[in-house]
């Protein structure tokens, strides 16, 4: 229960910084409409369906790099020293994943919502392409928040992002892409399957070597 009550507060600072600090998740979401825009301006239309799904994850890829990685490398030595002697390493990680993952569903969503204004919506299951959005969300949410507790121990922390991301990354991009693109085309459930179990093991190893090593991250 102790736990459970740390994660509350934790929540409710990150959404107090979020509250004072708008610009940032506006920013975000200016990036993904300016991005979007140059798209627009480029294709106007988009009807193949590997160059639509591809550049939909190509941009909510970046965008959550601009809005998930900030967790750790942003805060500064003397909160994180704060945050040590008040609450346990386990607590810190666990909210972070939790206020992350629900940021980057919304984000993932809203770039779902302008993406389809302007480029047009070529999905014939929705339903099945809003599963592989929340899981993507929460996949990329969680590699990132893990990478970010990393880098913020490291010199040259965004070097470190990048170097740490990319090879993590590639197997969970790749198997999102093959989901959405079932979703795209409206192939049958039982064909996609096996791209959401493998989602779903990745998320929970993530989320669970985060709990893991994160104490130890922490020590340092």
């Amino acid at each position: 229960m102790a736990i459970l009550q740390e994660i509350k507060h934790l929540l409710l600072k990150e959404l107090l910084l979020e509250k004072r600090q708008k610009y940032s998740f506006i920013g975000i979401l200016l990036y993904v409409v300016s991005t979007v825009f140059v798209c627009y301006l480029s294709f106007k239309i988009i009807t193949d369906v590997q160059t639509w799904n591809a550049l939909f994850w190509i941009i909510l890829l970046f965008s959550s790099v601009s809005a998930v990685t900030k967790s750790f490398v942003s805060e500064k030595p003397e909160t994180q020293l704060y945050l040590y002697t008040i609450t346990s390493p386990e607590s810190i990680i666990l909210s972070k994943l939790i206020y992350n993952a629900g940021m980057m569903i919304v984000l993932s969503m809203l770039c779902f919502g302008i993406y389809s204004l302007f480029l047009g919506n070529i999905a014939v299951d929705i339903p099945l392409f809003t599963i592989s959005i929340i899981l993507g969300g929460v996949g990329l949410s969680s590699l990132f928040t893990m990478i970010s507790a990393i880098a913020s121990k490291a010199d040259n922390s965004s070097v470190l992002m990048a170097i740490l991301g990319f090879p993590i990354i590639l197997p969970f991009l790749i198997t999102i892409i093959k989901l959405s693109t079932n979703a795209i085309v409206g192939a049958d459930w039982s064909e996609s399957y096996q791209y959401i179990g493998v989602l779903l093991l990745l998320n929970l190893i993530v989320v669970t070597l985060s709990y893991i090593l994160f104490p130890y991250l922490w020590k340092e």
